[in-house]
């Protein structure tokens, strides 16, 4: 019996997920381990593969098909084996997303209290409005293609709204379509991609549309947010217009860092300036815990272990691979949890629970030749830290003016939980341990 292939479970979190497209064809030889398809959640792009070997007999759910996770899309057998008859899966609507309810919190007076529902809501998602249904008959539709009409905006007559043959005409009539003039190879192209000949902005002589005018327009089309884009766009609105940003910025002197850095790596010791950074924060949030917190305004819950998150910058958008528990770990193991989790994001490999729960998170643009910025507080969390690249410039040291490798750092912190007195006090002792180039040897012997 041919075995289903089904769409994998891809975290607590995950309840639907989108195939974004297929490997593999119908009729086509599958080994074990051979990437069947693609598919995205609201958090990543991932690889499906093979979990059995044959011949693809059918595929159920086709490109750009959301689905709910564990259901059946596809078969694998042998060639002619029999398929079960297997209902179409139909995609649930999305739920909240759950943090795990594993650690324990405490509330302001720091007493410890079962961990309980996330304090920061999912934004409520917008039901999507499905597109209306266009009436239109066989040859008014030709007619609008070859009248390069967009049938979408032609006001119906015919029974019940139908656009019929004298809607067109009558359409093409009142925009004086007729006397717009066109190249034959802008209008073979505007044809063939059912571009409406009233978007184009004409540059030819005489207001005459060109080829390069269609090819404007059709790049100017609107086109979709992946899944990822919309969650990232939903989550950060919705951080960015309920929490009270406020913003600390301090510079760094990372002449010494810098110098001590190459030293190590002449002995064999690859650490990144990232490693230090990150490093500084866990040591800097265990001393002011607040920073370690969350509030929706009415209670304050503070997270018992720092999981650290780190963003990584992706052509599809920006991810935040969690270091679990990095307040247990030593300068090395935090470099090899850094390292792992940030190939994984680059290469896709990356599943969502990997993705969720950060109590903390550092955005490093330093390789990006960037000044300054602030970032914006990713949900569940009450601050940010934006790191910005090393430049030199000269600076005032004991008395004397030279040059020196200057990095600036800001803090975007909730101002519901974070005063400024704070704010200032956790940025400057992540600068302070940055600057000690005594706590760095300590931690590297």
């Amino acid at each position: 019996m041919a075995e289903a292939v089904l769409l994998p479970k891809l975290g607590q979190t995950v309840e639907e997920a989108t195939i974004v497209r297929w490997h593999k064809a119908e009729g086509d030889k599958v080994k074990k381990g051979d990437v069947l398809f693609e598919i995205e959640t609201d958090k990543a792009v991932l690889e499906a593969e093979s979990f059995h070997e044959g011949t693809l007999l059918k595929v159920l759910v086709a490109a750009d098909e959301t689905v709910p996770v564990s259901s059946v899309v596809g078969y694998v057998g042998a060639p002619g084996e029999e398929i079960p008859e297997t209902p179409r899966p139909a995609a649930e609507p999305a739920r909240p997303e759950a943090k795990p309810a594993s650690r324990v919190h405490r509330d302001a007076g720091g007493t410890p209290a079962p961990r309980s529902a996330p304090v920061v809501p999912a934004a409520p998602q917008a039901s999507p409005t499905p597109p209306k249904r266009l009436f239109i008959s066989p040859r008014a539709r030709m007619l609008a293609r070859n009248r390069l009409v967009d049938p979408a905006r032609v006001t119906g007559t015919g029974p019940n709204g139908r656009i019929v043959v004298k809607d067109i005409e009558a359409y093409t009539a009142a925009n004086a379509i007729d006397s717009i003039r066109i190249s034959p190879a802008a209008r073979r192209l505007a044809e063939r991609e059912g571009v409406a000949i009233l978007d184009v902005r004409p540059t030819g002589d005489s207001g005459r549309v060109l080829v390069c005018d269609v090819k404007r327009a059709l790049a100017e089309r609107p086109v979709p947010l992946s899944k990822m884009r919309q969650v990232i766009a939903q989550r950060l609105t919705q951080s960015f217009t309920t929490t009270p940003h406020f913003y600390v910025t301090v510079e760094v002197d990372m002449t010494d860092m810098l110098a001590f850095r190459r030293k190590i790596k002449d002995a064999g010791r690859h650490y990144t300036v990232t490693d230090f950074i990150l490093q500084s924060v866990v040591l800097s949030l265990q001393e002011f815990p607040v920073l370690n917190s969350v509030t929706d305004g009415h209670k304050v819950r503070w997270h018992g272990s720092v999981d650290l998150g780190m963003a990584v910058g992706l052509d599809e958008g920006l991810v935040v691979p969690v270091i679990r528990n990095a307040q247990d770990m030593t300068l090395d193991q935090l470099h090899d949890a850094a390292r792992a989790l940030a190939a994984k994001a680059r290469d896709g490999k990356l599943v969502p629970d990997e993705m969720t729960g950060s109590t903390f998170t550092v955005s490093n643009m330093g390789m990006l030749d960037v000044e300054n910025f602030g970032a914006i507080i990713n949900p569940g969390e009450s601050a940010i830290l934006a790191t910005a690249s090393t430049v030199e410039r000269p600076a005032a040291v004991n008395g004397t003016v030279c040059v020196r490798r200057i990095m600036k750092m800001t803090l975007s912190a909730d101002h519901r939980i974070v005063d400024g007195t704070m704010g200032a006090g956790f940025i400057n002792a992540i600068k302070q341990k940055i600057e000690d180039i005594a706590l760095w040897k300590r931690l590297t012997l």
